[in-house]
């Protein structure tokens, strides 16, 4: 019989193509066949071609035992093939596992180097815990073996049996521990030791700190680099666990980045130094800038010298790890940083992305996101998705365009233009937008971004619904709402971009073709256009795009929003009509009301109750409006008061101010609430006695009362309105108050249905309860209350507390001034307004940003209190230091405005002359204070005031003791030469050190000696 080989099947194979499948059946059936054979090597043969068909996919495991007659073959070349088989076959779960064990045992024993070697690459493999147990006292004297292959083997063996059996360590570690310390030991032993060790240490890294001296010794040796890899790493987590290891580590690793040429090594060396704290590590003694500027130095050269995309790809990912402490030096590689950005590989460009989107600050905000937004306009896929032509671009976008002669642009994915989109209105609006120093520029590109909005992936109404805030067009919308209610100086730019995108003239420009996230786009939009009409250009052109048929295709929450704005806009429409009133222009009224009440007709009955309600609400208001428009006299030179007074009231207040996340939680809880107790402890047992009433007696009963039961006198009354209070007084028995005196007859519990079924008929704003609920439970909670009188002074009234000049800046905040038109615009300074919130101990979420140094009379809220009226005496709420915000010192500059070559001038002479007068008074004070010190001091008997010894004579007694006034005397004559006057005339001319020279003239007003004389 002729048997196939392994070259014959994988020969087969190819010369089979297109018909492989039912080649390799074959061939498993003739396996089968060869398999049973008595002879080893036909089996041998068989098996190896099933291990081959085993890489497959074709399942090997009925031949599990037939493996283990081939593993015990006498002849190396079987024996490999049977070891082979069960690295490959073998499962914990197998069977035929057991019988194994005292064929491993034996071949442990082997004095056969090839023989003992085969159970020690087959164990990992198949190790289970019962095995590593019975296993283990064979294994450990391989530690001693002679030669280094079996030991290394060995090691590397005993780690995989502790992970499945952790009681191997007890007694393998200190042999372990050994093979690391001792010195003489092979160097392929070490390197898997260090490996062993390397492993371990990542899960309890405390238990290997005393292997710190001999791993770094190792490190100093540098016999291997992948040892040298693997020490380093463990070192990584070992730096956090002794502080001390930073500087012993710095060294080393300086010189192997400076000294190395393996990448690989290379890159450990810098990510070692990055996660093991050493950039971190200043108050050690590390020069950490240095060390931060040689790693940034070498990831550069790895992105620029290097064309290999995986060099380029572990280098963005360790700048990505250093950008987080030393955002400067990474942001002086933005040019590198940047191309990266056009590679082609998709991995490489969203870790450039994330290393851009963190080194950003208000200096490179504006190039950076310019250089995005030239990769979405330029992306072949969004024009042709689009549909724009170039001549149809925008005076922003033709200037993104770049030069037709480069490279051709790349292919952009939607998830990488969904990640771009998202990283750019991240970086803006960092910080509430503390690096934008041109918003102006901002809404631009928050305009530009709605065209390059990916395709919705889902576009139902439940998605639109539940994920429009978070998707890419309900944040776009958002930007511009935050913009539009915090920088107030720029709301009219900003209603006019909300204004473009509503337009329906507008929306076949800047949209996509596709129309991805114009919902979203639209709900913030046209909230935008509704709350603050007043700065609209076009109001009747976005009033017509509210209303046009095609807004009804909108999710619903675009339609509520665009109901509750057209009444707004039609009132600001009416106020700026009312002053030029004429019969044309009521008649345009009278069109426009027309229009929007037919609108408002066809949503009156939409499927969602949130837009049927405002329909049919604001359709009343309107019809109201159209009304009193009509019953107008044709003379009359002003709109009725209904549009002019009535209907913008309804919509005019306060204005709206972003509120603080944290503000709910500042909320004072009031002391009496109890949550806990329940309002009626009977409820549950009165609402299953509600639900278990049969229907079919309520009915039943129904008719009997109508036609035999008597209606008391109180219910024929309570057909005419009375008011709330009389009905309050009027309680008796017989019309409860409460559920809880409620009677539990079943045929009150009918009439009320009936009677609240009659009265429900026609109201739109019922709801009808469903088939398979018990309608009982709804008259029980619609209950009045019970014979309590209402106590109207229990009500609590909660004192917010709010401070009264943030009030006042609130009430007299003032619309926003025109845009100047000039040639050349000055750049604008903005104020950003901050998160209101309760007056509290601990700061709210998030804090003021001003963009403006420039006084006004009205100034916002969020100001520093510092900036505030300090003329005014007000009270402020004491505040500890702890709460005081200082994160805004690193904006705060002390340069004042440019100065011209003649103020430079005149500045430099009067520091020149303030010095030379500053030496001259410390001069002076310095004679004088050493004139005061002498007159103090003490002169001994016998010697005068030069300190020379006077010899005792009765005679002279009385002259040497009026000697030392007599020596004072010319002394202050020389204080009297000094002139004074002199030192007062150059105070007063700019100079004052600290009141010295006043008080001098002060002591000696007389002097008028000249300075020169004084030595």
């Amino acid at each position: 019989m002729f048997e196939k080989s392994l070259v014959d099947l994988i020969r087969g194979l190819r010369s089979h193509k297109g018909n492989e499948g039912e080649y390799i059946q074959g061939a498993l059936k003739e396996c089968r066949g060869e398999i049973r054979s008595q002879d080893l090597d036909v089996k041998a043969t068989a098996l190896l071609k099933l291990i081959y068909l085993e890489m497959f996919g074709y399942d090997m495991a009925w031949a599990a035992f037939n493996v283990l007659e081939v593993m015990a073959s006498p002849k190396i070349m079987q024996k490999r093939v049977g070891y082979l088989a069960a690295v490959q076959s073998f499962r914990p779960e197998t069977e035929v596992l057991m019988l194994a064990e005292n064929l491993l045992k034996k071949d442990l024993t082997s004095p056969s180097i090839p023989v003992l070697s085969l159970p020690l690459t087959t164990l990992p493999h198949i190790i289970t815990s019962s095995l590593a147990l019975s296993i283990l006292s064979d294994l450990l004297p391989r530690l001693s073996h002679s030669q280094p292959a079996v030991r290394k083997k060995t090691i590397v063996t005993l780690y995989r049996l502790a992970l499945v059996y952790p009681e191997t360590l007890r007694v393998a570690w200190p042999k372990i521990k050994e093979r690391l310390l001792d010195e003489q030991e092979d160097s392929s032993v070490t390197a898997a030791t260090v490996n062993v060790v390397c492993e371990l240490g990542w899960r309890r890294p405390q238990d290997f700190l005393a292997l710190a001296p001999r791993l770094f010794d190792l490190l100093l040796a540098q016999k291997n680099n992948w040892m040298g890899i693997k020490i380093i790493k463990l070192f990584a987590v070992l730096t956090p666990l002794e502080p001390r290891l930073v500087k012993k580590l710095v060294r080393p690793l300086t010189k192997l980045i400076q000294e190395t040429t393996a990448m690989s090594l290379l890159y450990e060396c810098i990510s070692g130094i990055v996660q093991g704290g050493i950039l971190d590590g200043a108050e050690s003694g590390v020069d950490v800038e240095d060390v931060a500027d040689l790693c940034i130095s070498k990831l550069r050269g790895m992105i620029v010298l290097d064309g290999d995309p995986n060099l380029k790809y572990v280098a963005l990912l360790a700048f990505n790890k250093i950008v987080g402490t030393h955002p400067g030096l990474v942001s002086m590689q933005q040019d590198v940083i940047m191309a990266c950005l056009d590679d082609p590989d998709i991995s490489i460009k969203m870790q450039a992305l994330e290393l851009v989107s963190g080194m950003i600050n208000s200096d490179s905000l504006q190039g950076v996101v310019n250089r995005l937004m030239k990769q979405l306009a330029n992306s072949p896929s969004n024009n042709d998705a689009n549909g724009h032509s170039e001549e149809g671009l925008t005076d922003m976008e033709q200037r993104l365009v770049p030069d037709k002669r480069g490279s051709e642009n790349a292919h952009i994915s939607d998830e990488y233009r969904q990640e771009i989109i998202s990283r750019i209105l991240d970086m803006c609006s960092k910080d509430t937008y503390a690096n934008i120093t041109d918003f102006e520029w901002y809404i631009e590109i928050l305009v530009h971004l709605v065209r390059h909005l990916p395709a919705d992936k889902e576009t139902g109404s439940s998605r639109v619904s539940s994920e429009g805030s978070t998707s890419l067009g309900g944040r776009i919308g958002g930007q511009l709402r935050d913009v539009a209610v915090r920088v107030k100086e720029l709301r009219p730019e900003t209603i006019r971009a909300a204004e473009t995108l509503v337009l329906m003239s507008n929306r076949t420009i800047v949209y996509a073709r596709h129309g991805g996230g114009q919902s979203q786009v639209l709900q913030a939009t046209v909230w935008i256009c509704g709350e603050f009409a007043e700065y609209l250009s076009y109001p009747y052109e976005l009033l017509n795009s509210l209303i046009h048929e095609s807004t009804q295709d909108l999710s619903w929450t675009t339609l509520a929003i665009s109901i509750q704005a057209i009444p707004k806009i039609i009132s600001h429409i009416a106020l700026t009509t009312n002053r030029e009133w004429n019969v044309s222009r009521g008649t345009t009224m009278s069109l426009m009301l027309a229009r929007a009440t037919e609108f408002l007709e066809k949503l009156s009955s939409h499927p969602n109750l949130e837009v049927q309600e405002r329909s049919v609400e604001f359709l009343e208001l309107l019809r109201l409006a159209s009304e009193a428009l009509s019953n107008q006299a044709s003379d009359s030179n002003q709109a009725p008061l209904l549009l002019t007074s009535a209907i913008p009231g309804l919509f005019t207040g306060m204005e709206l101010n972003p509120v603080s996340a944290a503000a709910q939680s500042k909320v004072p809880v009031p002391l009496d609430l109890d949550l806990d107790t329940p309002i009626n402890s009977d409820l549950p047992s009165i609402l299953q006695a509600s639900q278990v009433a049969d229907e079919e007696d309520s009915g039943d009963d129904v008719y009997h009362s109508f036609y035999h039961d008597r209606e008391p006198a109180q219910a024929i009354a309570s057909l005419q309105p009375q008011p709330a209070a009389r009905r309050l007084d009027e309680a008796t028995e017989n019309e409860p108050l409460s559920y809880q005196s409620a009677p539990d007859s079943p045929a009150t519990l009918a009439r009320r249905k009936a009677e609240r079924l009659a009265r429900a008929r026609d109201d739109p704003f019922y709801i009808a309860p469903s088939d398979d609920t018990d309608p009982r439970i709804h008259d029980i909670i619609s209950k009045t209350n019970g014979d309590e009188e209402l106590d109207v002074d229990a009500i609590p009234i909660i004192d917010l507390h709010i401070d009264s000049t943030q009030a006042r800046a609130a009430h007299d905040g003032g619309q926003a001034p025109e845009r100047s038109t000039k040639k050349k615009k000055p750049a604008r300074k903005f104020v950003v307004a901050a998160d209101e919130t309760l007056e509290s101990q601990s700061l709210s979420g998030s804090r003021p940003t001003s963009h403006s140094s420039t006084p006004s009379g009205n100034r916002p809220r969020s100001l520093s209190p510092s900036s505030q009226h300090r003329g005014k005496a007000t009270v402020r709420p004491v505040r500890s230091l702890l709460t005081v915000d200082s994160s805004t010192l690193q904006r705060l500059t002390l340069e004042g405005p440019p100065e011209s070559e003649m103020d430079i001038l005149r500045r430099e002479a009067e520091e020149a002359e303030m010095a030379i007068a500053l030496r001259e008074v410390e001069r002076k004070r310095l004679e004088m204070q050493r004139e005061i010190e002498r007159k103090q001091t003490i002169i001994g008997e016998g010697v005068d005031a030069e300190g020379t010894v006077v010899r005792r004579k009765k005679k002279k007694r009385a002259k040497v003791a009026d000697e030392p006034t007599a020596e004072q005397q010319p002394e202050e004559g020389v204080v009297k030469k000094k002139k004074k006057k002199k030192v007062k005339t150059k105070s007063e001319g700019g100079l004052d050190a600290g009141g010295e020279a006043t008080q001098e003239q002060q002591l000696e007003p007389e002097q008028d000696a000249p300075i020169e004389e004084v030595s």
